[in-house]
């Protein structure tokens, strides 16, 4: 792999993109009426730092831009979920239009890149909720309350002026964790437990120091017996900050996969992360929940990788055009 045949994949992927978000069939489609309603599909690529080495063009990578650190005290990575040096991320109201979407653009990768991993997650249908309604996980836990909203753009995008390359800048940065929930063992757990466990209600995501789903929990408040109402390892309590600017957009989705070793319970969450700063705003949350978090006795992080997103592309440009061009 060089810059030149990475700069070839780029363009025929653009040009995939265009034609798969319009409803149009890419040119090396063979089943063209999969294609006709594309289902507000939505595509986004990125760079891992081993593109960069590969391609002898390590200069190029941004500093930032490298595997997460080990966390020892929950991590149990494999290698058929982590890493990567390109990833394609395939969204879409429709599973089968999706599939459809995601074996097009691996197909014309063929001749470029191998693919090491896929990984399929699902959330609540179209329709099927209320719109803003937060997402639930398998847990039964609305995942995402605190999550960025569109007028904190600030916090995902990296801006010009932060002397990021014109390639990177208007981008982001991506973060993909694979993580294994317990199921099997959570079911053992009594609702009050739970809810000690997360800090927040289940039924509607409220604090436990009352309020509603939105409404910020009183960290300080105590029970009837004088200890905390919500506790100090409280998934709640770990993820939060008084730091305004340790905080990032959460893309999170359900997976349902394949039995091993004859166990129902293979589920998790695909968690994904967008945010303008990685080293400040990603990994400080991330290392105070692997030091101290209820949840970790009952969910596994299996599957850990960083990329850097390139900009979106202008009319008659192609991908990251700046960089390999």
């Amino acid at each position: 792999v060089d810059r030149e045949r990475l700069g070839r994949l780029m363009r025929i992927w653009t040009d995939d993109i265009a034609r798969l978000a319009e409803g149009r069939p890419s040119l090396t489609d063979t089943e063209p009426e999969l294609a006709a309603d594309p289902a507000r599909l939505t595509f986004t690529v990125g760079f891992g730092p081993g593109m960069f080495a590969k391609a002898g063009m390590e200069a190029e990578r941004p500093a930032w831009l490298a595997q997460l650190p080990p966390y020892p005290q929950i991590d149990q990575l494999e290698d058929a979920w982590s890493e990567g040096d390109l990833v394609m991320q395939v969204c879409g109201e429709d599973p089968n239009v999706v599939t459809h979407a995601a074996r097009q653009v691996a197909k014309s990768a063929g001749a470029y890149a191998r693919v090491r991993w896929i990984q399929r997650g699902y959330r609540n249908a179209a329709g099927q909720v209320r719109d803003g309604s937060t997402f639930r996980n398998q847990f039964g836990q609305l995942d995402g309350t605190s999550n960025l909203q569109g007028e904190e753009d600030e916090s995902v995008w990296i801006p010009p002026e932060s002397g990021a390359p014109a390639w990177l800048a208007g981008g982001t940065s991506m973060v993909v964790r694979r993580i294994f929930m317990n199921l099997d063992t959570w079911d053992h757990l009594d609702r009050p437990g739970r809810e000690i466990v997360v800090g927040r209600t289940l039924g509607t995501g409220a604090p436990l120091t009352g309020g509603g789903e939105f409404d910020e929990p009183d960290l300080e408040a105590r029970n009837a017996l004088g200890f905390p109402a919500i506790d100090s390892a409280a998934h709640i309590r770990r993820s939060r900050t008084e730091d305004p600017t340790q905080r990032f957009l959460r893309r999170v989705y359900n997976y349902d996969a394949e039995v091993v070793g004859g166990a129902p319970n293979n589920h998790g969450l695909v968690f994904i992360t967008f945010q303008r700063d990685l080293e400040h705003q990603y990994l400080p949350v991330q290392a105070r929940l692997a030091e101290l978090d209820l949840l970790n006795q009952w969910t596994v992080p299996i599957g850990s990788a960083v990329f850097a997103i390139p900009r979106g592309v202008r009319e008659g440009e192609w991908l990251a055009q700046d960089l390999f061009g």
